[in-house]
């Protein structure tokens, strides 16, 4: 299909806020296809770097009428929401909601309904939830629209469900009990090889109307998937089997230790026992030109996102810049990467506030307890680390590259942002990032946000055994950086060659 051609097909998404929609869009967009997103509340997408390059439409595919208006003029829309996690009757909601969208394309006269499904054979023991996956691909199928229903077993990718609850258990338990779903087979694929397959099909009418099973390049059981997550982390983990342990126990197992809740855990669990693997050739047929990779280079692909510049900040962390002097908090897991995000309202331009926040550490030092900031880097110092006593380059020049203090300059937008990168001795990765943004009244928006990614259950413990501490100086710290703007601004308007050099 020609590049022209494809400025002229309009696509549907839906899912969009969610793991794969989220990543396949951009993905359109760079291709040349014209992109429209039906979400029940387009708030969720502001934020997004590529909210401007598509169309947001309201709708619910729960509600029939809210569909037509989304469908007009689209040739090709991608099914990609389910109801897993939103009760006991997800099956039946999923059924319907595939029944409606269906219909409504089909009204619509849309050509080509594309979907997600999941992997497994249809055997009488297969899951509810992979069931309920399959059974939603028939139920498209059955409203008269030519569908190509990808199916795919365990989805690898920083933020994908079944492998968050695997770094999350690797991660966390250096002893695992392991029940016998651990033993299951299964052909992990990446996330990367996911949206190729996707984006591809839209180029290749013959997979209309096919369901074709994707996977990774090797077939491996859930054990040697924790095994190899830990070697890749260079983790020591491990397993101890048991004969016995129940789906229902199993789930309230993961919603201690990681952050997937019990209600979505369980039926996720239920689906280990049924095997994930390829048995058709029709993905390598029909897409010659996706290579399949391992497991182990998915991995390395997944972790290499734990920095602070790849995190997609979730729309659930939106902060909101609406509520005057309010001081929001939020703390955040994603993508493996712990996130604490602090928001101020300043009283001072941003080129005053970037002035401030980019003037810290060296002999000037941290505005706040700065004693604290000194034993840190004594501590630091005692077990080999860098320690305080680099200071910074210039007292008042900042750029990449820069050490200041225990942290490294790792971005610097003028006016706007500086990210600093930790090179002190701490079991994990570690960022302390400064934005501002004006706002209409001339004043402007200051977020603070430390970023950590943990290593192991050593830094999960080091996380959360200081965060009281750190909880205290994080606020201290942008209360006072809030308060010299503020003051900076004063001073300048007494004497108009004003320094924060004398702060």
């Amino acid at each position: 299909m020609s590049k022209n051609n494809r400025n002229n097909l309009l696509v549907l998404v839906t899912g969009a806020t969610g793991y794969i929609g989220g990543r396949l869009v951009p993905r359109l967009i760079e291709s040349g296809f014209s992109v429209r997103c039906l979400v029940r509340d387009p708030a969720r997408l502001q934020g997004r770097p590529w909210h401007d390059a598509v169309e947001v439409v309201a709708g619910d595919v729960l509600e029939p009428e809210s569909l037509a208006a989304a469908m007009q003029g689209v040739e090709v829309a991608y099914y990609l929401v389910h109801s897993l996690g939103s009760g006991a009757d997800y099956h039946q909601r999923d059924l319907r909601a595939a029944t409606n969208f269906g219909e409504a394309a089909r009204s619509a006269g849309v050509q080509r309904i594309i979907f997600l499904g999941g992997l497994a054979e249809a055997t009488p023991n297969l899951s509810k939830h992979l069931q309920s996956r399959q059974q939603t691909g028939d139920a498209l199928r059955e409203t008269g629209v030519p569908t190509t229903e990808f199916r795919a077993g365990v989805i690898v990718g920083s933020g994908s469900l079944s492998f968050e609850m695997i770094r999350y258990l690797t991660e966390r338990v250096p002893v695992m009990i392991c029940p016998r779903w651990v033993r299951t087979r299964t052909q992990p694929i990446g996330i990367r090889e996911v949206l190729e397959y996707l984006v591809a099909s839209l180029s290749v009418p013959e997979s209309a109307g096919r369901i074709i099973e994707i996977g990774g390049s090797e077939v491996i059981t859930y054990g040697e998937m924790m095994t190899i997550y830990a070697d890749v982390r260079g983790l020591k983990r491990w397993m101890v089997p048991v004969p016995v342990l129940t789906p229902r126990l199993s789930s309230y197992w993961v919603n201690v230790v990681t952050p997937i809740p019990a209600v979505i855990a369980r039926p996720l669990i239920e689906g280990l026992r049924n095997e994930n693997i390829v048995h058709d050739s029709s993905a390598r047929e029909l897409f010659p030109g996706v290579e399949p990779t391992t497991y182990r280079v998915s991995v390395e692909r997944a972790l290499g996102r734990l920095q602070a510049s790849n995190v997609e900040t979730a729309w659930s962390d939106a902060l909101s810049t609406s509520r005057g002097d309010v001081a929001p908090v939020v703390l955040t897991t994603q993508e493996g990467m712990i996130i604490e995000r602090r928001q101020r309202v300043v009283s001072a331009p941003p080129a005053d506030v970037y002035e401030i926040f980019t003037g810290l550490g060296g002999k000037r030092g941290w505005l706040f307890m700065n004693w604290a900031w000194e034993i840190r880097g004594f501590l630091d110092r005692a077990i080999g680390g860098v320690g305080v006593r680099r200071g910074r380059r210039d007292p008042d020049d900042i750029r990449v590259g820069d050490a200041l203090d225990f942290w490294r300059v790792e971005a610097v937008e003028p006016d706007r942002m500086m990210r600093l990168r930790a090179e002190m001795k701490v079991p994990g990765k570690a960022w302390l990032e400064f934005q501002v943004t004006p706002r209409d009244d001339g004043g402007a928006v200051l977020v603070q946000t430390a970023y950590f990614a943990p290593m192991g259950l050593s830094g999960w413990l080091y996380w959360y055994g200081l965060y009281p501490v750190h909880g205290l100086i994080f606020s201290g710290l942008i209360d006072r950086i809030a308060e010299r703007a503020v003051a900076l601004v004063r001073s300048s308007r007494e004497k108009p060659e004003h320094q924060y050099r004398a702060r």
